[in-house]
């Protein structure tokens, strides 16, 4: 596939989509909202990878969703059909949700490495990730509220489950910039890189790591805190004993302590691909 947002390389389990707009900051344009979708649900779905890591060529991640999807959607007009126009807006959001949500339901793990703004959108889409990392330049805001806008691809339901919900309010009513030390402090990134060269370094050791263990293992892992951030202790117990007794894999087991006694790495099976029609 070839795409005109990003750029894709898979190698040894980890697929790599590094957004390649520097000269306008990595900004979201229209065809970007159905390519990273299309892009992480063809990994997803047909077990490409391991894992999956975003990063960003130049000086910022991203700047946000740029001025021409505004101008494509057309917004909401006042007059006579404002109601059908106000109902087909509303479609054209969950579009765009959509496109992050793709993120948290891959079934692979998406871990972000982020340099320079992540700003308006760039907030919705890192927050939709697993594990977020950051160079020391890195900084986040919430830019949707200064042009006289709520914030409505995915911050708000995902940012206050990341960090203090204090936080979420104070950056989401600001529009105020939070630095990487900051994000780390609050929870918003794990770890923070010197440079730009040492966080994508840094992310592709982890990403190493998250490859090389059971794919369904850790597919299973991140279903299963997904569930557990949505629900009671007691239904996400019930349901990871449900998920194991279904997906335990013996085999898997197997190999891992076999490869402990042999002092060796495990070799485990990649996800299946998702069966698309009977």
């Amino acid at each position: 596939m070839t795409f005109t947002c990003f750029n894709i390389e898979i190698s040894d389990g980890v697929a790599h989509i590094r957004f390649s707009r520097p000269e306008k900051a990595n900004s979201m344009t229209v065809e970007f909202w159905s390519e990273l979708p299309e892009a992480v649900n063809d990994i997803s779905d047909n077990a490409k990878a391991r894992v999956i890591v975003l990063s960003a060529e130049g000086k910022h991640f991203t700047s946000g969703m740029d001025i021409s999807v505004f101008m494509a959607s057309g917004g909401i007009n006042a007059g006579e059909h404002r109601e059908l126009a106000a109902e087909q807006f509303r479609h054209h959001i969950k579009m765009l949700q959509g496109t992050f949500s793709a993120l948290e339901n891959a079934r692979q793990p998406v871990l972000a490495a982020i340099q320079g703004g992540a700003i308006g959108g760039g907030v919705d889409l890192v927050t939709a990730c697993d594990c977020r990392y950051a160079s020391e330049d890195a900084f986040f805001c919430v830019q949707e509220t200064a042009i006289g806008m709520t914030a409505d691809v995915g911050t708000f339901p995902r940012l206050a489950k990341v960090i203090p919900e204090g936080w979420a309010r104070q950056i989401s009513y600001t529009a105020e910039r939070l630095p990487a030390q900051k994000a780390k402090e609050i929870g918003l990134v794990n770890e923070i890189f010197p440079t730009h060269e040492a966080l994508l370094d840094g992310v592709m050791e982890i990403a190493a790591k998250i490859a090389g263990h059971s794919p369904l293992a850790v597919s299973g892992s991140k279903r299963m805190i997904n569930y557990a951030r949505d629900h009671s202790t007691a239904d996400t117990l019930d349901y990871i004993a449900t998920w194991n007794a279904a997906m335990l894999s013996s085999t898997d087991i197997q190999q891992s302590y076999m490869a402990m006694t042999e002092n060796r790495a495990p070799e485990y099976g990649d996800l299946l691909p998702r069966k698309k029609s009977l």
